[in-house]
């Protein structure tokens, strides 16, 4: 025992595991899989391990798919189903910097979604997991509340509203509805209370409790709690008398031994580096007698540690975080959490776990209301590590909060500091949708359309216009009133700060008048069918003001030229109006064409295509659309330049950086 004590308080020990973890990594990299099932197969034979709105199914067919199906309501966890329908692959992310789902379910050897036409039972699983994870989940569906006790009890965030979700994101309290260290807590005080004696057996007891917990949900931030657990007994009984952080080093290299691919796991990232800051910092926290003062210490802790990671990966941080953290920390985890507990054993408080809920999340839509919110350019690994340094200084001596202010007054100024020019093409499928940052005036042409109830605006581009710093829309420009157009408009102008709107020629339609109403609700000034528009140093020129008695040909042709680079976006605007607009206007060679009506055969004639002989042609359209865009009778038109599409480049950034074009996509 005595030579053990001498081999894990050891420097040659700690050295040892950073290099195992070291290797761990890289052969997870070197051996990362691909799958193994035969894509032009049909039929698959899969256990059922978890059941998702009624319409997800996660299986196991030799390696992890993610199904969907009409209706699952006769299906269970752990059913063995034969399943006929076909493999897709996921998409990567067309929008810059944005999460990658499809690497992120590489990471988790998920390869392909599978969309099921026909399916018959042929027995079920014997893994005493699954069934037991059957039982609760088929109480729990019982239950008005089951979208928060599944993801309470089982960690599982899917069946929450997704807008009700970046409501708890916005107000930074996402953690709370994650199976974390606080609900562990909890969980170890009812074993403590219960089983009051302290010794060995109670440890490994909770140990065992743990692990089934994890194996019963996966979740990182529970596997985190098992090692640190482990690590913090054997070093009480073994007499090891190593400190925490050496504690907590430990645990980490342990971690990645276990599971290397934590190392790319954002989830890992968070949960660590706030128990790290947290636990350096905890006599600090607790020496605090009054409940409120440690509460709101702990809350500043946590805020402090989690807002680089923040930045990074949301581009914004939300001080009202730090008050929300304090409200409902004690909220979900002294109240809800032990009422969900209670309730799935005793189904009759669902009621009162229900109106909880919706207290909840009345309190929640209250506190998102107040603004307390700064964007942030998305940082590079440089300025993460520079946070870091100045946080952990901070803990040291407080005058650093002067140098850290004065990063961050930085940071949020540095699109006036260091003035850019791009063009961004959004991917919006079937739609149009672009944003023009000019020397930090920001210029917004069209939104795209909510699809299956699916918002981009919310969800993509709201999100990629924070990564680069932006903070608002000077001009939001609807080239008309379709939907494709300006389906997410409403949206835009409830999301983001939005100066001045500008429509087309023509009457308005209905789809317009109801953006006006929003409009004028929020006193947003807005003009129609105007000749040119003055920004800055910059002037935008609108070549089509005759009005026709159809949308497409009132759409706003805007011409502009920046930093001597010369740009024209057509809208949906028809051969008609480009007739017009040649008859008109003495159109000079165009450097990049947003492509009339996605490429249709109705726009981009052959006449038009040749008097402005474009270098790049942008088509903003749907994979595999209804209509057949871009029409090949448009595309042979533009075979002069070089051709974009957002079905087959994502979204399309064109900068200019000393007076150099340079293009970026950002493809499926």
């Amino acid at each position: 025992m005595k030579k053990l004590r001498i081999i894990l308080k050891s420097k040659f020990f700690l050295i040892l595991l950073l290099f195992i973890s070291l290797l761990s990594i890289i052969f997870f990299n070197l051996n990362l899989k691909t799958s193994i099932l035969n894509i032009n197969n049909n039929c698959y034979t899969c256990i059922v391990e978890n059941i998702i709105n009624n319409k997800k199914l996660e299986l196991y067919c030799d390696e992890k798919i993610d199904a969907y199906i009409d209706d699952s309501n006769n299906i269970k966890i752990g059913d063995i189903l034969e399943i006929k329908g076909n493999l897709t692959e996921y998409n990567s992310n067309t929008f810059f910097n944005q999460f990658n789902y499809k690497e992120y379910k590489k990471l988790n050897n998920t390869f392909y979604k599978l969309y099921i036409n026909e399916y018959k039972k042929v027995g079920h699983s014997n893994n005493i997991i699954l069934k037991i994870k059957n039982i609760i989940n088929s109480r729990i569906n019982k239950l008005s509340s089951y979208n928060y006790l599944k993801t309470l009890i089982l960690g599982d965030k899917k069946e929450i509203d997704n807008k009700q979700l970046n409501i708890y994101k916005k107000i930074g309290i996402i953690h709370l509805f994650s199976v974390s260290g606080m609900h562990i807590s909890l969980l170890l005080e009812i074993i403590n209370y219960i089983y009051k004696k302290d010794n060995i057996k109670k440890d490994i007891f909770i140990i065992f409790i743990l692990i089934f917990y994890y194996l019963l949900i996966h979740s990182v931030s529970l596997l985190r709690c098992i090692v640190f657990y482990i690590i913090n007994k054997l070093n009480k009984y073994l007499f090891l008398n190593i400190n925490k952080k050496r504690e907590i080093a430990i645990s980490i290299m342990i971690l990645l031994i276990i599971k290397p691919g934590l190392i790319y796991n954002i989830g890992f990232y968070y949960s660590i580096i706030v128990s790290i800051g947290i636990s350096l910092n905890s006599k600090k926290i607790f020496k605090r007698k009054n409940k409120i003062n440690r509460l709101l210490l702990l809350s500043t802790m946590a805020f402090l540690f989690s807002f680089p990671l923040n930045v990074y990966n949301y581009y914004e941080i939300n001080f009202i975080s730090i008050i929300s953290n304090i409200i409902f920390v004690p909220l979900i985890t002294l109240i809800v959490f032990p009422l969900s507990l209670i309730t799935l054993f005793i189904p009759i408080l669902d009621s009162l776990l229900k109106v909880t809920i919706d207290f909840i999340e009345e309190l929640s839509l209250i506190l998102c209301n107040i603004n307390l919110t700064i964007i942030l350019k998305k940082p590079d690994l440089f300025l993460i590590i520079i946070y870091y340094l100045l946080i952990y200084l901070l803990l040291k001596n407080k005058k650093t909060i002067y140098i850290l202010l004065l990063l961050m007054c930085f940071h949020y100024n540095y699109n006036e500091i260091f003035k850019s020019t791009l063009v961004l093409f959004f991917d919006v499928g079937q739609g149009d949708s672009l944003l023009i940052h000019n020397d930090n005036i920001n210029i917004m042409i069209d939104t795209g359309e909510n699809q299956n109830n699916y918002s981009n605006i919310e969800n993509n581009i709201i999100p990629t216009i924070k990564s680069f710093g932006i903070k608002k829309i000077d001009i939001f420009i609807i080239s008309h009133g379709d939907f494709d157009h300006m389906g997410e408009a409403i949206n835009l102008v409830n999301n983001f700060k939005v100066a001045k709107v500008i429509f087309n020629c023509g009457p308005y339609n209905d789809l317009e008048q109801e953006l006006i109403k929003v409009l004028d609700k929020k006193k947003i000034k807005y003009y129609s069918c105007i000749k040119e528009l003055n920004i800055d140093k910059n002037r935008l020129y609108f070549l089509q003001t005759k009005e026709y008695d159809n949308e497409n040909d009132n759409s706003n042709v805007i011409y502009t030229e920046m930093n001597g680079y010369k740009f024209m976006f057509m809208g949906d605007a028809s051969s008609t109006t480009e007739h017009e607009i040649l008859s008109k206007y003495n159109i000079p060679d165009i450097d990049v064409l947003k492509v009339g009506h996605h490429g249709s055969k109705t726009s981009s004639s052959i006449e038009f295509i040749d008097e402005i002989n474009p270098e790049y042609s942008i088509i903003s359209v749907g994979k595999n659309n209804r209509y057949g865009h871009p029409n090949k009778e448009a595309l042979d038109n533009l075979k002069n330049s070089k051709i974009y599409r957002t079905d087959k480049d994502g979204s399309i950034m064109f900068k200019i950086k000393n007076n150099k074009l340079k293009i970026e996509t950002c493809s499926p």
